[in-house]
């Protein structure tokens, strides 16, 4: 028996493919293309198992697709410029390009290891001067048009290093260096005008249907388009202020406003109060503190009375005028009316300060009172006590009073956004340095064209005191001015990272080009792309950024189209030991280790198989020899056969088979199927993982059956077919065995596998005869059996008194079709199973979640059902639905959350429930039925009871077989993944509602 080297084998066949170029592509209007991505990495070290996870998802889909004929462009690169190198420099003593290139090289060395198909001749790194000097030609085209521009912005100032600090160096307002107290500052900088786009931003996401709403919501939010109104407060003596409100249909219930405390009118408040220097002195704290941490609602909230009034224009109530650190200068207009029986942080600001709660909205069917109010009531209603206003609904009244407003000259119908201009400049050396100079003569004018790139010098100290290293480089800093020759100074500010990642996928098309930034008919060949594979804290800033950056492009007439990513896939995180996977944790797992004790491939297929792709993983070092055990499995398959199948001729396969070959088939042509249809569309990678173990264990059980004699053909498919299949996750050992099953050319091309639908057909199903209610005995009947037949058949399993039909039986295989509408009777079950069996039995009235609850833990459902991966499934919808509210962290853990959704699947039971007749004449069982029971609980982190729970949360779906047996095998699925979406729904919906 040969030994399974995986590292020789490993080794081997990575020289060969790069030997072969083996995946390289160019463009060929011959062949469908397909571009599959993953974020670029940044190179701050060594990649841990986490990054692996994502590499892996992306390889197996260029892997499966070129296997289907598919021209692939699978590229890499590396996000090279940015803050932790420059970190390092001043740290280590070392320059940030050495730290960078070392990096880079280690990284590239890891990757290699694993196996990963990227056409290398393509790789980028964004510190190349090849590659930034085109953000600095985009960078003047955008300044040609208006859209970059300088002003004053505030910066983290240190007065102890003399720097400016970015806000990773200022958390909780001190300097990451030498821990002084951070200051704000006003400097000149340089801004891309990105609101130019933010309607487009938004309106455009019609093309993405194939992104996950919860990143779609995220850019929503975050471009903050909000229809309301300006509403003008007259204030005592001086200027009224103006308030931005989406819900002007409150106003009467405004008791004090709030003012940001930069807001520029603070100052002019608070002058003259009764307690100027106290209040002063409150201030200048409130604005002291760290503004994300204001913006992410992570303070406590605080305030101080200004001392001064306004006056309500609708009520004409005198209401007072506080400054308060939950109000931020960001969006609206730094003022707000504050509502605090119909908006959250209004009502926990106001129970803080002991202010009035006064109730204007009334919700259907309850009577809210402002003194008893556990939570401010944030949705629609008819309103009350708001004067010549009241009795009307939401929605009416925030079209009436707008209207009033307007016509009495105090306010206007408006749309606000909170998205603001994109700040790049960044007062550090590695970056792209901005291409322009200042001329006391010509102003800002920008470098020219023939002078780009403008290089970083590489002799720039690094200190971390006394500002920009780049302004200490008297050599880079003394310029000629472009437009008249005279002296000039070269700014010194350089671009956000981010540009860099905005556009890089197009570069990959065409890396070497020294006449433009891309070739645009790469572009119009390749674009655009496919598959992007990323982790969800990107969902806003680098997709937003990109996206702007391709309608920017478009605008120049450098590309067609308006978005450049069709389908966006966030991978989940890998945790280890409760917490998500990171340096700075120190709980990271080298690949190397692993590589070195298992083998590349063996972590491959670790790393898909515990979880869907889209979902978290907890890392297990002791489950990772299950998958190990899988590898060498499949290879003494092979190991056992490979010299005789090498060397025989290869026959087909015959039409009539033994019992044992013919059942080996039908499992090869399922799991051809099975696996086709998880790498395609679903990316369900670990059910894939889970079919190749289904699939080795009815070999094995098989083998001696069907491996001689008349199954030696079916043998050879089975082991031939498990080794293609297998070849996106765990290609090397594949390629290997491959070539000892007498195989010449190599893997990477070689077609996928083709499923014969006629050999996945079960020749027979097991049913269970069931009699008002109860199943009296089992019978097993021909697929195509007439209900006549099977009628007979059940009464002779000794169940008289046939009457209630036919109940599927334990996972028979049963053939199904996705029906359209379920039979009346079986929806009136439905209904009445979701209005009393399930048994909402909730504690108490009023609203189930409470404020205090921000971060829902919903760990795997338990599964008793057998079902494989039916509670992966039924996980991943709760997370779903719970994300589509937008209100909750969700996380798939138990640690570190305020509540938990806890499950167990207790029972999943298809049911045989119709026969009808084929368009041959010939009688079928066609009609499924499927059940879904789970016991659940909804329980908040620390509590003795739960708040909800229910022990028999039941669904049912049905689906038709029709006259399309061919596709039987797919109709299971589809009705459970309805189950599975229904069931969500329903239970996400029970534990948020009042009963």
């Amino acid at each position: 028996m040969a030994d399974y080297d995986f590292e020789g084998i490993e080794t081997r066949w990575q020289r060969r493919w790069a030997e072969a170029a083996a995946f390289e592509a160019a463009e060929d209007p011959r062949r469908p293309k397909y571009y599959c991505l993953e974020m670029l990495p940044y190179p701050s070290g060594d990649i841990h198992v986490g990054h692996v996870r994502n590499y892996c998802i992306t390889d197996v889909v260029a892997r499966f697709k070129r296997m289907r004929g598919f021209n692939v462009m699978h590229p890499i690169g590396w996000d090279a410029l940015g803050l932790p190198a420059e970190n390092a420099a001043i740290q280590r003593g070392v320059h940030p390009e050495k730290w960078t290139r070392q990096n880079i090289a280690g990284m590239k060395r890891q990757l290699q290891r694993l196996g990963f198909s990227y056409p290398w001749s393509r790789e980028i790194a964004t510190c190349d001067p090849e590659y930034y000097r085109w953000n600095q030609w985009f960078f003047l085209r955008m300044l040609e048009r208006g859209i970059a521009y300088r002003k004053k912005a505030a910066v983290n100032w240190c007065p102890s290093c003399q720097t400016v600090l970015a806000n990773e160096q200022a958390e909780g307002g001190e300097c990451w260096r030498c821990h002084s107290k951070v200051e704000e500052r006003e400097l000149d900088q340089w801004f891309l005008r990105i609101t130019a786009y933010q309607d487009q931003l938004v309106d455009d996401m019609e093309e993405l249907a194939a992104w996950p709403e919860r990143v779609l919501a995220q850019q929503r939010n975050w471009v903050g388009r909000s229809p309301g109104a300006e509403v003008d407060f007259p204030v005592d003596s001086a200027p009224p202020l103006r308030v931005f409100t989406t819900r002007i249909d409150t106003i009467y219930g405004a008791t004090f406003m709030v003012v940001a405390p930069e807001h520029p009118r603070v100052d002019a408040l608070v002058t003259g109060s009764p307690n100027e220097a106290e209040t002063r002195k409150a201030v200048e704290r409130l604005r002291g503190q760290d503004r994300r941490a204001r913006q992410a609602g992570q303070v406590e909230k605080e305030g101080v009375f200004t001392g001064r009034y306004a006056t309500n224009p609708f009520s004409q109530e005198r209401i007072p005028i506080w400054v308060g650190n939950f109000v931020l200068m960001g969006y609206g207009t730094g003022a707000i009316m504050a509502v605090p029986a119909h908006d959250q942080r209004d009502f926990e600001f106001a129970r803080q300060y002991g202010l009035p709660v006064r109730v204007v909205i009334q919700p259907e069917g309850l009577a809210l009172d402002g003194a008893t109010m556990a939570a401010a009531y944030e949705g629609p209603g008819r309103t009350v006590a708001s004067g010549p206003f009241s009795g009307l609904g939401s929605q009416d009244a925030i079209q009436k009073m707008t209207a009033h407003a307007q016509a009495k000259g105090f306010g206007r119908p408006t749309v606000t956004y909170r998205l603001k201009d994109w700040l790049i400049s960044r007062q550090r050396y590695w970056g792209t340095p901005i291409p322009v100079v200042y001329c006391e003569k010509d102003g800002v004018v920008g470098v020219a064209e023939k002078d780009l790139p403008v290089l970083l010098p590489p002799d720039a100290p690094f200190t971390g005191e006394g500002g920009n290293p780049l302004e200490k480089v008297p050599a880079f800093v003394n310029a000629r001015c472009p437009r008249c020759g005279g002296p000039a100074r070269r700014e010194t500010d350089t671009m956000d990272t981010f540009v860099d990642s905005s556009w890089y996928f197009y570069r990959y098309l065409s890396p070497h080009d020294a006449e433009r930034p891309f070739d645009p008919a790469a572009v119009r060949y390749w674009f655009p792309i496919e598959l992007y594979v990323g982790g969800i804290e990107h969902a806003i800033l680098h997709l937003v950024y990109s996206r702007f950056w391709t309608k920017m492009m478009r605008d120049l007439g450098l590309v067609g189209f308006d978005e450049p990513v069709t389908r966006l896939f966030p991978q989940g995180m890998v945790h280890k030991d409760g917490e998500v996977m990171s340096k700075s944790k120190g709980n990271t797992v080298a690949p190397d280790d692993v590589v070195r004790e298992y083998g590349a491939d063996t972590l491959r297929l670790y790393v898909l198989s515990v979880a869907p792709p889209e979902l978290h993983m907890e890392w297990s070092t002791e489950n990772i020899a299950g998958s190990h055990r899988l590898v060498q499995r499949v290879w003494r398959f092979v190991d056992r056969h490979a010299e005789g199948l090498a060397r025989e001729p290869r026959a087909p396969v015959p039409g009539a088979l033994p019992e044992a070959a013919r059942s080996l088939r039908r499992k090869v042509h399922r799991t051809i199927l099975k696996v086709t249809e998880d790498v395609d569309e679903r990316i369900h990678l670990n059910t894939a993982v889970a079919a190749f173990h289904e699939l080795a264990n009815e070999m094995g059980r098989l083998e001696a059956d069907v491996a001689a004699g008349a199954g030696r053909p079916v043998w050879r498919e089975a082991v031939e077919t498990l080794v293609l299949l297998m070849s996106p996750f765990t290609p090397h050992v594949c390629e290997e065995m491959w070539q000892r099953l007498g195989h010449a050319d190599s893997l990477v091309h070689h077609p996928w596998p083709v499923a014969d639908a006629e050999a996945a057909r079960e020749d027979a199903v097991e049913l269970g005869v069931q009699v008002n209610g109860k199943v009296r005995g089992h019978i097993v009947v021909p697929r195509e059996a007439p209900e006549a037949d099977i009628r007979r058949l059940a009464e002779g399993a000794g169940a008289p008194g046939w009457e209630a039909g036919i109940e599927g039986g334990r996972g028979a295989g049963a053939p199904g079709e996705p029906g359209g509408q379920m039979r009346a009777p079986t929806i009136a079950l439905l209904m009445a199973l979701l209005s009393s069996a399930c048994g909402y039995a909730l504690v108490g009235k009023g609203t189930v979640v409470d404020p205090t609850i921000k971060r829902i833990g919903v760990p795997l459902f338990r599964d008793a059902s057998g079902k494989p991966g039916l509670d992966q499934k039924v996980t991943q919808k709760v997370i779903e639905e719970l994300l589509k509210r937008g209100r909750f962290d969700v996380v798939q853990e138990a640690t570190g959350v305020d509540a938990l959704i806890e499950g167990e699947i207790t029972a999943y039971t298809p049911h045989l429930v119709g026969v009808g007749e084929q368009s041959t004449g010939r009688s079928q069982a066609n009609r499924y039925e499927v059940t879904l029971t789970a016991r659940v609980r909804y329980s908040k982190v620390g509590a003795k009871e739960p708040i909800w729970a229910n022990d028999a949360f039941t669904f049912r779906d049905e689906y038709d077989v029709g006259d399309n047996p061919q596709a039987f095998f797919d109709r299971e699925d589809q009705a459970v993944d309805r189950l599975a979406t229904s069931f969500a729904r329903s239970l996400v919906a029970a534990m948020l509602e009042a009963f």
